[in-house]
């Protein structure tokens, strides 16, 4: 390989392949938080939508020339994804994502790394009567709209074998409203300002984050116990937010973060695209009432970006140690 094409850009692949596979074996062990109730997820639907990239030099001919001798047709890739997830035997995106992968570095020599991101098809179980009560189906479902959890895993051929060289896991599209306990003022004031000052406001935020593990092997699932489901970083997320009278979108995803990383130390980081999407007040005052009337609110809409490391949260505790004795 040429020092000019070692940084070349160069992949295909297919996208939007939907999979969806009934009965995957549990995932159970997760280590307990206080945060959440989430200690197993059950996998009766295991539902993805997968957008697959293969790497290699080997496929600078089909560009350059129109060689498609080595070029393995996208159609055939949703196929390999489709059969193979029969034969998975894991019950993680991550793990599964991996093992795809590793199908497709075996059986194609020539293919120097294969990158695979999968968008979770969420379902929920319907309740149905039971007694004088209700319990969940298991065997109807009904599509979430929902948060939906994300994975990314880059397998790359080595001389000693395939190695996980980039790995992402994470949520899109929480959506959460406070109605009270959050705040937005001493910001700047000047001739450009229109914006009021807020003691108190209801705050509603979108919010995707994605978390990188110190260890990509550790993200498979074939520990559960340093495994870590979306589903409590969601619930660390809304019992944060619930707890915290936050005075910026700002200081609530750092708190998050922090909170995350204190109680999966196995990650290296939480990464946060927040979206800020809050009301406009038609009617401030309601006789008798402590509410008010709001509409949506109108574009742009402000957003925010930020990671929160393993670092922050060892700058926080000796923060706070030094707070607390100087008290």
């Amino acid at each position: 390989m040429t020092a000019q094409n070692e940084n070349r850009t160069m992949f295909y692949g297919k996208g939007d392949v939907f999979v969806y596979r009934t009965f995957v074996q549990p995932l159970t062990g997760l280590r307990k938080i206080p945060e959440s109730s989430f200690t197993e997820r059950d996998n009766t639907i295991f539902g993805f939508n997968c957008q697959i990239s293969l790497k290699g030099e080997a496929f600078l001919s089909s560009f350059t020339e129109g060689d498609n001798s080595l070029v393995v047709a996208t159609d055939s890739m949703k196929n390999i994804i489709h059969r193979q997830a029969a034969n998975y035997q894991g019950n993680t995106a991550e793990g599964f994502l991996k093992f795809i992968c590793e199908v497709f570095l075996d059986k194609y020599s020539h293919i120097d790394a294969v990158e695979l991101t999968a968008t979770e098809v969420p379902f929920d179980h319907v309740l149905v009567p039971k007694g004088e009560g209700h319990e969940n189906s298991d065997v109807v479902y009904r599509c979430s709209r929902n948060e939906r959890a994300t994975t990314t895993i880059e397998v790359k051929r080595t001389p000693t074998g395939s190695k996980i060289v980039k790995h992402s896991s994470g949520i899109v599209d929480v959506h959460l409203i406070k109605v009270k306990g959050s705040s937005f003022y001493g910001f700047i004031q000047d001739e450009y300002t229109t914006l009021p000052e807020a003691q108190d406001r209801p705050l509603f935020i979108y919010l995707d984050f994605d978390w990188e593990y110190s260890r990509w092997e550790d993200g498979t699932g074939a520990d559960p116990e340093k495994y870590v489901a979306a589903e409590q970083i969601c619930d660390i997320a809304n019992t944060v937010f619930h707890e915290l009278n936050n005075r910026s979108i700002q200081q609530l995803i750092y708190h998050i973060g922090i909170r995350i990383l204190e109680r999966f130390p196995q990650l290296a980081n939480v990464q946060f695209k927040t979206n800020n999407r809050t009301w406009e007040t038609v009617v401030e005052t309601i006789p008798n009432s402590e509410g008010s009337v709001y509409q949506e609110p109108r574009p742009p809409y402000g957003f925010q970006g930020f990671v929160v490391t393993q670092e922050d949260v060892k700058q926080k505790k000796a923060a706070d140690s030094t707070v607390g004795a100087s008290r």
